[in-house]
């Protein structure tokens, strides 16, 4: 049910049409996570090898995600940070950002994500510091 705002000619929509996209996002993520769950990715065969792995050895900033995942999925949060510490982190991160813009979408107003050029840059030497890091010889715990 929309209504137009005579003063802003604004149309403002209900709560459930606002909640419609970030539940879209969830659900997809939540049937990822689900399918991620039932194919366990420590059989071999159910999906791809990652192709730095395999060419020269390295492990990528999300070499041991999929492990990660089915590892959350069934509850073993050690596990899944031994997999992949950086996934771990992800998935608390969008857990907070999902619940940041349901909290907008609710209230009405638009979740505006607009980082700064130094948190882009923050972002880009941590996966590479972790990058490195995981493949220095210091650095095996950081291995998947």
């Amino acid at each position: 049910m929309h209504s137009v705002n005579a003063d802003s000619r604004r149309v403002t929509r209900s709560v459930p049409s606002r909640l419609a996209v970030p539940a879209g996002v969830l659900a997809a993520v939540a049937a990822a996570f689900a399918y991620v769950g039932t194919v366990d990715p420590n059989e071999p065969g159910h999906y791809p090898v990652c192709p730095l792995l395999r060419y020269t050895g390295l492990y990528c900033p999300g070499c041991g995600g999929l492990r990660s995942a089915h590892a959350f999925v069934h509850g073993d949060v050690a596990a899944a940070f031994q997999d992949n510490a950086l996934a771990v982190l992800g998935y608390l991160g969008f857990a907070v950002l999902w619940t940041v813009w349901v909290v907008h979408a609710v209230r009405g107003r638009p979740l505006r994500i607009d980082p700064r050029p130094a948190q882009v840059w923050s972002l880009g030497a941590l996966l590479l510091v972790f990058t490195v890091v995981r493949n220095l010889p210091f650095g095996g715990w950081l291995h998947p």
